[in-house]
């Protein structure tokens, strides 16, 4: 039986039927869907971790116990896995253990563009790249039964496209979920440097064998074709290629880590000419390049964002090998073009009277990865920097010690799981080493960004059973935190009075602005409405950034379609003009 699945689905189907007993993960576009999709089959247990590296140690644990295994991350919270990965490599495994990287090509839900195949090389880990549903759903299998041969972690590398795009995926029945036997062995279990020099040593052995594998591994095959050009390619590209290269000879790499050495010397000695087709950095070529052979790469295409079939087929037309192409961007004739839409906090949204206060204040604001990040976008500009999860406390207290200028003035945004995800050691060195910030948690009661996932603070799990939720607020004090408030953020004249006395007061404090996600409830009161005679055009309820409010005729017009009743335009607004409930109503 065949299903249109899209690559996450697939690899969730994939796990299931090639017996995975344990999944963990952090949620994180593009992966989110993968352990939604799995925790709906039976037999499966999943789980949210609070990061990625507890996510990777737990499968670490799992299949040291015999246990098949999968663990799931987008591209960045590989960095944050790194430090047990590195070291599985040593140990090894027992069950199967496959490591899932959803990169993110063009930075659609992104901080950055790292290439994750880079990773593979770096950790000394085995990798596969699928290119449809059919190989992510079958990858797995592969990738489990490689860890298992060759005693070895294995990272199976996705991308945006491959993660979200659909296609039919051929169901199997899934095989016993069985446990390997474990037997104690702390040579190869305890890295401690004696024991660790020797499974260095037999890493190196099992890489030697997985190249030795990769040279006939089904997933390396050549596309006969026109003995004129050949393209090297993996992943999504090898879809592109098909498409916008129709007839050249193609050598599909499906495992890139470690790669078919004598397979691509084999296939350059079959074309005239020799380039590869790969996203984002040189991985395959630099590699194709240190074999002494003459290739084309990254000279013909970008080192930055996605690859489509149209740059390919003006890329090659302008190497000559295809015939001349229309100029990039040309819009279809007839067609209307879409207005560009930058992204908005949501109407309702219990953010955004924070981010608003935060810029009438002009306080220095160190921010953090959510939602809330739009928060320091026009009109709103309340935040001054993003850099990675957790990081705006550590930033915050690096200011405050290192410029005296801003000290009293600086303060920290995070969102409640990005707290517990990596803000807590934070918070604890701000107090550990007396920093005069002020933290504030946006305690939305979810995780927003990525679709509404469950945390240690929620009160459920990912399988939908009742857990303990942590009290933000004892565990700050119990950090060390003498000042801990809480706050509802659509109270504005109450969180600006708090901000403003936590600001001003020496040491480290905490507010946690606590209103659940609107689209998390659905709550709603009813619409404001707009005294036309009493608006006078001040635009001050623009700077809310709220979709609901726009100008017509010079005056203030709120869209019932959209309002959901939190009323902070009522509080902005000086004329009186806005109408509704009961502030927070």
């Amino acid at each position: 039986m065949k299903e249109l699945l899209s690559g996450n689905a697939a690899i969730a189907r994939g796990a299931y039927e090639s017996g995975v007993v344990l999944a963990a993960g952090y949620p994180g576009t593009p992966s989110t869907e993968i352990l939604e999709n799995l925790s709906r089959y039976e037999g499966v247990y999943c789980e949210w971790a609070p990061n990625e590296k507890v996510a990777m140690e737990v499968g670490v644990g799992a299949a040291m116990a015999g246990a098949r295994v999968l663990v799931t991350m987008k591209h960045v919270g590989v960095n944050v896995a790194a430090d047990p990965l590195f070291t599985a490599a040593y140990t090894g495994v027992n069950g199967g253990l496959v490591l899932v990287s959803a990169d993110d090509p063009g930075m659609h839900s992104s901080q950055n563009e790292q290439d994750n195949r880079y990773y593979a090389r770096f950790a000394k880990v085995a990798m596969l790249e699928p290119s449809d549903s059919q190989e992510a759903k079958d990858m797995v299998r592969l990738g489990l039964e490689i860890s298992e041969q060759f005693d070895i972690p294995v990272m199976l590398r996705i991308t945006t496209r491959i993660a979200h795009s659909q296609s039919l995926v051929e169901l199997a029945e899934p095989v016993a979920r069985e446990i390997k036997p474990y037997s104690k062995d702390v040579k190869k279990n305890l890295m401690v440097p004696a024991f660790g020099r020797l499974r260095r040593v037999n890493l190196a052995e099992r890489l030697s064998r997985l190249a030795r594998y990769s040279e006939q591994a089904p997933v390396n095959f050549i596309v006969p074709g026109d003995d004129r050009v050949g393209v090297v390619t993996s992943g999504i590209s090898y879809q592109f290629v098909r498409e916008a290269l129709p007839g050249v000879s193609i050598l599909k790499l499906g495992m890139t880590n470690p790669l078919p050495v004598q397979l691509i010397k084999r296939f350059a000695g079959q074309v005239d000419a020799l380039y590869v087709v790969e996203e984002l950095e040189p991985y395959l070529e630099e590699q194709i390049r240190m074999l002494g052979l003459k290739v084309t790469g990254k000279e013909l295409l970008p080192d930055t964002g996605e690859l489509n079939q149209g740059l390919l087929r003006r890329s090659f037309a302008a190497a000559g090998v295809l015939p001349p192409q229309p100029p990039a961007g040309s819009p279809v004739e007839g067609l209307p073009q879409a207005p560009p839409r930058p992204p908005v906090l949501c109407p309702g949204c219990p953010h955004r009277g924070v981010f608003y206060t935060l810029q009438r204040l002009k306080l220095t604001v160190t921010g953090d990865i959510g939602c809330y990040t739009l928060g320091g976008l026009p009109p709103l500009e309340g935040m001054d920097s993003c850099v990675c999860m957790g990081a705006s406390i550590g930033m915050a207290h690096g200011i405050d010690k290192a410029v005296p200028g801003l000290k009293g003035r600086t303060v920290a945004v995070i969102g409640d799981s990005t707290f517990l995800h990596s803000g807590i050691t934070g918070l604890l060195n701000a107090v550990y080493n007396g920093s005069d910030i002020t933290v504030l948690i946006l305690d939305n009661r979810t995780t927003a960004m990525t679709g509404h996932q469950d945390h240690p603070a929620t009160g459920r799990t990912l399988m939908g059973r009742e857990a303990p939720a942590v009290d933000l607020a004892a565990l700050c004090r119990s950090l060390g935190v003498q000042r801990v408030q809480v706050v509802d953020p659509l109270d504005m004249a109450r969180l600006k009075e708090v901000i403003k006395s936590e600001v001003a007061a020496p040491g480290p404090s905490v507010i946690i602005a606590r209103r659940p996600c609107v689209l998390l409830t659905r709550e709603a009161g009813p619409p404001v409405t707009v005294d036309a005679e009493k608006c006078k055009g001040c635009k001050m309820c623009l700077k809310l950034s709220c979709p609901a409010i726009s100008m017509q005729d010079g005056k203030s017009s709120v869209d019932a379609n959209l309002c959901v009743g939190c009323n902070l335009c009522v509080q902005v607004c000086t004329a009186g003009a806005m109408k509704g409930g009961e502030a927070g109503a």
